[in-house]
């Protein structure tokens, strides 16, 4: 099977864990975001485990990994690959990388969310 399909084919599963997590978490939690802050937390857990395993104990065959670090926890939750590479400069040592990582990504993901609402608002 084709690289694209392995991503592709985790991808489709990670999206609908994560909307039957959220949506499960939703009916509890009605002020706060218990679904995605549990998505965003797990999948950093599984992707931390899962690369770890492929790097330093185990090999994982290229399609698993593609289905699964890519595809599936990559749809599941775009946090875990976030967190993932900012550990990683924090492990090469590059304290201010990672702080500007984190700094940037989250001020530049909420300015981009309230830019979206200012442009839905008044330019449509």
């Amino acid at each position: 099977m084709p690289k694209i399909m392995w991503v592709g084919l985790g991808g489709f599963f990670g999206a609908l864990t994560r909307y039957v997590i959220s949506g499960i978490l939703a009916r509890w939690c009605l002020t706060f975001p218990c679904g995605t802050l549990l998505v965003n937390v797990t999948g950093s857990f599984f992707l931390g485990f899962l690369m770890t395993l492929a790097t330093e104990t185990l090999i994982v065959p290229p399609h698993l990994r593609l289905f699964l670090a890519i595809g599936f926890l990559g749809s599941y939750t775009t946090f875990s690959t976030f967190a993932y590479e900012t550990n990683a400069l924090l492990e090469g040592n590059k304290l201010l990388e990672a702080l500007l990582n984190l700094g940037l990504s989250i001020f530049l993901g909420i300015l981009g969310i309230r830019l979206g609402i200012w442009a839905a608002r008044n330019l449509f």
